[in-house]
């Protein structure tokens, strides 16, 4: 029946799988290699959220809850991001409970875009985005921003609004770099857009762990909270990627056709992870702030190795990625990855993972045990030696 084949939808096949799942899937042939490919916390989720949902378990909490979400999670969710980031939502029509942010990014897209819409997206980005933009008709529109230290700015977005773009995605802070947008940098796109009918998605997956200020969301900027859709979840702050739970806050006006999408989606997140995420946000609201502790730790022994190693980059200001570049090496990403993995058994991800702009670039996760990364650290430095002899 191979022959079927050309019925699918041509969508669909082109596209390919992430390559950081490539990569991944490659090392786990290599049962001796250091793998710094994942952005998945090392911390497991804390104990009072699975007592929580143990609880729930035996309270036989088993059944559908309301589409967007039991009321008590979205409240939770609203009451959170209120007293995190000074944003206000109304529980009962402008927040959704989603499996993960992967979906509520894809519901804001099929909600949002038409057919040719055009989707700004800041590049190097997490490769997440691009395949849903095109499985909704849309043309996603690059713009480099590797000569403004990989940040989105108003300057560089103008050049780039046409009468097509319905979207821009803001993904800070980023993967794969790690930046984040200032206050000035923040306020002056919002200038730009605030009278533009333009949707702008602030994906914030990682609000929780920025380092040395606290997160900023567009969406409280003057003219931004009617065309902004907040997405957000807990896979990143209470160390929960497996429960699948995030959430989109957005205007009622759109959240009531959102909502719609869900529900023929996936009808409603899973039971007993809403009732677990009610005890994230409640009891565990500064969960993230020791895991974000030794990610700083992390973070300033693996940089300061990098550079003591020659490489150039960036300092990251928010989640647990460094993106070093590597074109002194003389080797594309690719080349580079598989190189690296093959002589000293280290797995990072090639930069061109996260669009051409990444070409040049390797991602490495901080997300490790510290004797993880001096192992991979050691290796690498080995193999820096090696390339230069």
């Amino acid at each position: 029946m191979e022959h079927l084949e050309r019925l699918v939808n041509p969508r669909v096949k082109d596209i390919q799988i992430s390559g950081i799942r490539k990569i991944s899937n490659l090392v786990a042939t290599y049962k001796d290699a250091i793998t710094l490919t994942i952005g998945q916390p090392d911390f497991p989720t804390p104990e009072h959220i699975l007592r929580s949902a143990e609880q729930a378990i035996a309270d036989h909490r088993t059944t559908y809850t309301p589409n967007p979400g039991i009321l008590e999670l979205r409240q939770a969710a609203s009451a959170f991001i209120e007293k995190k980031y000074g944003l206000t939502y109304g529980a009962a029509n402008e927040v959704i409970i989603t499996t993960g942010a992967s979906q509520a990014l894809d519901i804001t897209l099929r909600t949002i875009l038409d057919e040719g819409s055009e989707v700004i997206l800041p590049g190097p980005i997490y490769p997440g985005y691009e395949p849903l933009v095109r499985l909704c008709g849309g043309v996603p529109v690059y713009v480099d921003t590797r000569a403004n230290g990989f940040k989105l700015t108003a300057e560089l977005l103008e050049p780039h609004i046409t009468g097509k773009t319905r979207c821009i995605i803001l993904c800070y802070p980023s993967n794969p770099t790690g930046r984040v947008l200032s206050e000035t940098e923040l306020s002056e796109m919002a200038r730009l857009l605030a009278q533009r009918d333009i949707f702008v998605i602030s994906d914030e997956i990682y609000s929780e762990l920025i380092y040395d200020a606290p997160h900023r969301s567009i969406a409280a900027l003057p003219g931004m909270r009617d065309k902004t859709i907040v997405i957000n979840g807990l896979s990143k702050s209470h160390s929960m990627t497996g429960w699948r739970i995030g959430f989109t806050l957005a205007p009622a006006y759109l959240s009531q056709h959102m909502v719609k999408v869900h529900q023929y989606n996936v009808t409603c997140a899973s039971s007993i992870s809403q009732y677990a995420a009610v005890e994230a946000l409640t009891s565990g609201m500064d969960d993230a702030q020791p895991m974000k502790e030794e990610y700083r730790k992390r973070r300033d022994y693996v940089y300061d190795r990098l550079i003591g190693m020659g490489f150039e980059l960036d300092r990251p200001e928010g989640a647990f990625y460094l993106f070093p570049s590597i074109e002194r090496f003389g080797l594309s990403s690719m080349d580079f990855t598989m190189k690296l993995l093959e002589e000293q058994r280290v797995a990072v991800v090639p930069g061109d993972a996260f669009s051409i702009y990444g070409e040049g670039y390797v991602r490495i996760s901080y997300a490790y045990s510290m004797e993880v990364l001096e192992q991979g650290m050691e290796r690498l430095e080995k193999f820096v030696k090696q390339q230069g002899s």
